[in-house]
């Protein structure tokens, strides 16, 4: 078998309403679905839900549930807060730097714009507390098959010593930086 692309992928929202227009109002995206159910399909479980899904371009959709009747949300304490989040692909740098401005003046702290050599990007929070990404890509095609060179060589090092492997040591190189 092999994977065609992601369907959905989904989170829990706070609000669907509320979510619905931030994401609209501060990242384009479209709203092309809601479904809601008083009984989840897959387990019967009487849970209602309202599960809306929102165009990220390119076919994906980013998904969430409102779930009325559960818990208050919650997040993986053990894990930080950078570690979690979802990453969209912007077209330029500059796109970075006007989402950036225009997030802002919405009143969104914004962290970055990050250098991360083969790409750049701008990191924030949406009403929901899930960490989100804005990346270019910088990279040339020689830094990339670089990278592609040394993968396995890199996961089998870390795998062994649970270190950071300097096999792409050259990417925090200043010569690399743009």
């Amino acid at each position: 078998m092999k994977i065609n692309r992601i369907h959905h992928v989904a989170y829990r929202c706070k609000d669907a309403k509320e979510t619905v227009l931030w994401y609209q109002k501060n990242l384009g995206m479209d709203f092309v679905l809601a479904i809601a159910e008083d009984q989840v399909p897959s387990t019967h479980a009487p849970d209602p839900y309202m599960h809306l899904f929102m165009d990220a371009g390119q076919g994906n959709i980013l998904a969430f549930f409102e779930l009325p009747n559960s818990p208050a949300m919650g997040r993986d304490t053990n894990t930080p807060d950078w570690v979690q989040h979802i990453a969209f692909k912007v077209d330029s740098v500059q796109t970075l730097i006007d989402t950036k401005a225009k997030l802002q003046a919405n009143g969104i702290e914004v962290v970055g714009v990050t250098d991360h050599t083969i790409f750049k990007s701008i990191y924030f929070f949406d009403p929901n507390g899930h960490r989100l990404e804005l990346a270019a890509d910088t990279g040339t095609p020689d830094m990339y098959q670089k990278l592609d060179e040394v993968k396995w060589d890199m996961l089998e090092e870390w795998n062994k010593t649970k270190r950071a492997p300097k096999h792409a040591a050259w990417m925090h190189d200043a010569e690399f930086k743009n």
